[in-house]
């Protein structure tokens, strides 16, 4: 691999909201949309504050609940930038891989860790490892 293509950052970024069920995910698209959000079929506009908006492709109702492969939905997708909910099991192994092997860089902020879990903020999964594997950031949040 050339220097410059290893300094280059990725075209396409995922902001995903990682938990268990009813931890918060399709709560948190709801409150930056300022409104109940399903998943589409188009990329949408997002107003980040008056005057500027970005285009990005929403997938609240997470592949793994769903039972469905995240390339079978985003495979068609030329938006830069997907916010996608991602239910903590071993499922979401399957959607880290595509968004890994399409470049995408990874931003995701884990809800309430430990919510209907054993023990609190426990990765026994070892998702966090996984993500912060490739080019990625992770955040945990309780509340």
């Amino acid at each position: 691999m050339k220097e410059t293509e290893k300094n280059q950052s990725p075209d396409r970024l995922l902001i995903g909201v990682l938990g268990n069920q009813s931890s918060g995910k399709s709560h948190t698209w709801n409150d930056l949309f300022g409104k109940t959000v399903q998943r589409g079929k188009h990329p949408r506009p997002l107003t980040l504050r008056p005057g500027e908006c970005v285009e990005i492709f929403l997938v609240s109702g997470s592949f793994e609940e769903r039972g469905e492969y995240a390339g079978d939905i985003l495979a068609n997708q030329v938006c830069r930038i997907v916010l996608c909910s991602l239910q903590y099991s071993e499922e979401v192994n399957s959607t880290l891989d595509y968004f890994e092997s399409n470049d995408f860089f990874l931003y995701v902020q884990w809800l309430n860790p430990g919510r209907c879990d054993a023990s609190e903020q426990s990765d026994d999964l070892k998702i966090v490892e996984k993500i912060l594997s490739v080019p990625s950031l992770v955040s945990i949040r309780n509340g």
